[in-house]
């Protein structure tokens, strides 16, 4: 009999290379395994109805208390892997590309991409640190591979961490250190008292350990 194995997460790259080296290191005859991209709605929901155990977040100081509110409302909790800070994702033949550090007014001009969270999300709810600032320009988008592309068509930016870019995207995207004082703050969402399998428990272990290594590359 296959054992269950689902994780949910933001639209993370890491959480994927994660996801696939646990697979391909547990083998096998037989497997049928899931893993999820969601809003942070979606997530929360998985992880509260059980289709997945886990599911992979962000949250920062200006998002933790609506986040943890509404964990708390689904019998959920937050455990923190790494914080991190945030940074500027661009194309690498941006003008700002060789910039040592970028301020949110340094790209005004630009356009800023992000990833949808539905209607009625709260902006506590969007992965991306500091939403709530007013931008000029933005496109909405749901999809990781079509933020990429349309980052780069059209020399636009969105605000990231160097943990989430630069795994597959590194040949497009570059990132630089963004001027404030917001952590992002990583981990994953499980629910009270659960206790996770060994494919859930060597999920974990090793994104804890690939958090670490992607932040010092």
């Amino acid at each position: 009999m296959s054992e269950r194995f689902s994780i949910s997460g933001q639209h993370y790259l890491f959480d994927v290379q994660t996801f696939a080296q646990v697979v391909l290191a547990t083998g096998g005859d037989e497997f049928h395994y899931a893993l999820y991209d969601r809003t942070t709605a979606q997530v929360i929901e998985d992880v509260s109805s059980c289709l997945s155990d886990v599911g992979v977040i962000v949250r920062t100081a200006d998002t933790k208390d609506v986040l943890d509110q509404a964990l708390d409302e689904a019998g959920l909790e937050f455990h923190e892997l790494i914080k991190s800070a945030p940074c500027v994702a661009l194309p690498s033949s941006h003008p700002m590309v060789n910039a040592d550090s970028l301020t949110l007014e340094m790209m005004a001009d630009w356009p800023y991409v992000y990833f949808d969270q539905g209607e009625g999300a709260p902006v506590e709810f969007f992965e991306e640190a500091l939403a709530s600032i007013p931008r000029a320009k933005t496109i909405a988008c749901t999809d990781r591979a079509s933020l990429s592309e349309l980052i780069v068509a059209l020399n636009g930016y969105t605000i990231t961490s160097g943990i989430l870019v630069g795994i597959s995207d590194g040949a497009f995207l570059k990132t630089v250190p963004l001027v404030t004082d917001i952590d992002l703050h990583i981990g994953y969402i499980c629910r009270r008292g659960w206790q996770p399998c060994d494919l859930e428990k060597r999920f974990i272990d090793k994104l804890s350990v690939n958090l670490e290594r992607y932040a010092r590359m």
